[in-house]
């Protein structure tokens, strides 16, 4: 049972328990487990829970499964996830052996989302293992957005996303090489951080952004949902003021559109 307060308990049986050298003295116990600890773990979920909470102003966390039993009770495929602030994020997705290649990965996916949808998340992301269904998400819309290497086996952990409201077959990514002026360099980077915050208006978002030791160069991973989003972040005209403004100091770019391979 959770306490809810700092008193000490009594460590599962598997515990090592050490003293913390930093603080020797103190009293204070660390332990080392090697399974499960309940109690920590509804702890630790009650207090990050809370403190995202406080710091995003979204309180509406709520868990979002989905199931598939067959006639016997017995299941047949699954998925668990959540949604939280308007994000919805999948944890885990399932079929069992003999029942896959039936469309259940699918269904199991649009019914998530239409949930989501439904609780007004405008997303969702996931991850996938290199071995597992990373083309799944893919044929299914998702977006990459970045990846993981160093999995066992030489495999990569791939991160996807994909909006609710409008169609990933649409989205446009690119890639900036921005270059600095020499003595203008401060003002550069302040320039990219205005218009980079423009990029919500638009349907835009930065997924990496990137700099030289010398500051003098800058690489941006840029989404659009649309290329209508790309073409009027073009011309909005806080951009073309802030760039104006700077006339001679203004930074050059490279822009290319990108896909994933």
């Amino acid at each position: 049972m959770t306490t809810g307060n700092d008193a000490t308990t009594t460590p599962p049986t598997d515990a090592t328990p050490t003293t913390d050298p930093d603080r020797a003295g103190s009293g204070d116990t660390l332990t080392v487990l090697a399974t499960a600890d309940p109690e920590l773990t509804a702890r630790l979920d009650r207090e990050l829970t809370a403190f995202n909470n406080r710091a995003t102003g979204a309180d509406d966390e709520a868990e979002l499964n989905v199931r598939v039993t067959d006639a016997d009770g017995d299941l047949v495929a699954g998925l668990t996830g959540w949604t939280w602030g308007g994000c919805a994020g999948i944890n885990m997705i399932w079929v069992r052996v003999d029942r896959r290649a039936e469309g259940w990965g699918g269904r199991l996916l649009r019914a998530f989302e239409e949930e989501a949808g439904r609780r007004g998340c405008t997303e969702v992301s996931v991850s996938s293992f290199s071995f597992q269904a990373p083309e799944f998400y893919r044929r299914h819309g998702y977006l990459d957005t970045g990846r993981r290497e160093g999995i066992p086996g030489g495999h990569v952990d791939h991160h996807f996303w994909k909006s609710l409201r409008t169609d990933p077959a649409a989205a446009l990514r690119v890639v900036a090489l921005v270059e600095f002026p020499d003595g203008a360099v401060e003002a550069g980077q302040g320039y990219e951080d205005a218009v980079l915050g423009l990029l919500g208006r638009h349907g835009g978002r930065v997924e990496r952004r990137l700099r030289t030791g010398d500051g003098r160069t800058e690489v941006h991973l840029i989404r659009f949902d649309t290329r209508a989003g790309y073409d009027a972040f073009l011309v909005d005209p806080e951009r073309v003021a802030l760039r104006a403004a700077l006339g001679d100091a203004a930074p050059t770019a490279r822009v290319l559109e990108v896909h994933e391979v």
